[in-house]
């Protein structure tokens, strides 16, 4: 039995030693769009500072507690195919997993989106993938 809790210490220094990036299973992009988020009552409007299809990270005026439940909607340019400057609005819920103090004030935040149809999630997939059309390895994970 002492061994168990030994290896356990070992794998959990091995994960640390890890860096966030090769923890990531899904590309994330720095990029600014339009993103409703709705929590407790409030609704904010502000940009992403990143997304995935997992979640984004944004900056809000009011402190939303982590584990708080939101509902967001995200305008998603869609790429030029002769109709001009589209939008897809994605609607989904997600989760707060991460809050912290803004550079400037305000709070920056992590969703987490927990509840996304898939045709939702395969669209933020597309626009992300759309900035590495030609070397899937330079794909960023932050």
């Amino acid at each position: 039995m002492l061994g168990e809790g030994s290896k356990k210490t070992q794998r959990r220094e091995r994960m640390k030693k890890r860096s966030a990036a090769e923890r990531r299973q899904h590309p994330r992009v720095e990029t600014s769009l339009g993103f409703n988020v709705v929590a407790n009552g409030y609704d904010f409007i502000t940009n992403t500072q990143n997304i995935s299809c997992v979640g984004a990270y944004c900056h809000v005026d009011k402190y939303i507690p982590p584990f708080t439940r939101v509902a967001v909607k995200l305008a998603l340019p869609v790429a030029n195919n002769g109709r001009g400057g589209e939008n897809c609005d994605i609607e989904c819920k997600g989760v707060i997993v991460r809050t912290e103090d803004g550079k400037e004030g305000g709070f920056n935040i992590a969703i987490f989106f927990n509840q996304i149809q898939n045709d939702q999630r395969k669209k933020i997939t597309e626009y992300i993938n759309q900035f590495f059309p030609n070397n899937p390895s330079a794909i960023k994970r932050l």
